[in-house]
């Protein structure tokens, strides 16, 4: 008894084992080394390594997944669920127009969450962008964007993907302060309700990238490089956009099929 207590004692919870893991993925190919890296990208050995590790996992676990839940949920849900996650996170888009000094933006994504909340039934229904209120997409990352803060190098973080110090600093510290767009769902006290939330806000997501992930294994010719290039060009974009004050008409790159 004393031994079998004694095991479970040093037991790592599996999000540590998970933790590990990802890091011995890391350094085992941080080894790696390209010739000549782009400037924006030093670091890419390391991560091609991980973009393989992350689509290995993707591929094993979560897409499956993803492609279960878009068959098999009727789209009138599958819209319901990710408009109620896109009401959260323009409440927390609403917070960093304020930080970013666009009070305007601030009081019109404000009244979005509001309107939704309310008339939209909880924010299953976006009655906003019926009324041709548009989603300003806004985070903390563009915020440090606006405030002067440099991207910093691009990086590929386990499990997550695509970002740059910058943005992976910024999403980690409002993931743990509690001020992000789960927020709402990690202040939740039942344990099993917030993690078939969390559960389902991950889907969701997954699920909202299918068919772009098949455009660009279409398109493109190297899938890690297009991806780069696709994510750091709309962040600046993004942080530019929002410095000139023209935040209600962003200019995005497209990469939509114009034949659609």
């Amino acid at each position: 008894m004393t031994t079998t207590a004694n095991r479970r004692s040093f037991a790592l919870p599996r999000a540590a084992r998970l933790g590990l893991i990802s890091t011995t993925a890391v350094l085992a190919v941080g080894c790696a080394s390209v010739p000549h890296p782009n400037p924006n990208d030093p670091w890419e050995g390391m991560n091609r390594g991980i973009q393989t590790f992350n689509d290995n996992v993707d591929g094993a676990l979560i897409k499956p997944i993803a492609e279960g839940y878009t068959a098999l949920t009727p789209k009138p849900v599958r819209t319901c669920v990710s408009n109620i996650f896109n009401n959260m996170a323009d409440a927390w888009s609403a917070v960093n127009s304020f930080l970013q000094g666009e009070h305007i933006d601030f009081f019109n994504t404000l009244g979005r969450v509001l309107f939704n909340s309310t008339m939209g039934l909880g924010g299953c229904i976006d009655v906003a962008s019926m009324n041709g209120s548009r989603r300003i997409e806004n985070d903390f990352g563009v915020t440090l964007g606006v405030w002067g803060i440099k991207p910093g190098p691009y990086i590929v973080v386990p499990f997550l993907g695509p970002s740059t110090v910058r943005d992976a600093a910024a999403r980690g510290t409002s993931f743990f302060e509690g001020f992000s767009s789960t927020g709402p769902i990690m202040a939740i006290r039942d344990v099993p309700v917030r993690n078939s939330l969390m559960g389902l806000w991950a889907v969701d997501a997954r699920a909202g990238l299918l068919d772009a992930e098949k455009l660009v294994n279409d398109i493109a010719l190297d899938r890690y490089s297009f991806i780069r290039d696709a994510y750091l060009q709309r962040r600046n974009s993004m942080v530019q956009s929002r410095r000139a004050g023209d935040s209600a008409e962003q200019t995005l790159p497209d990469y939509s099929d114009a034949d659609e």
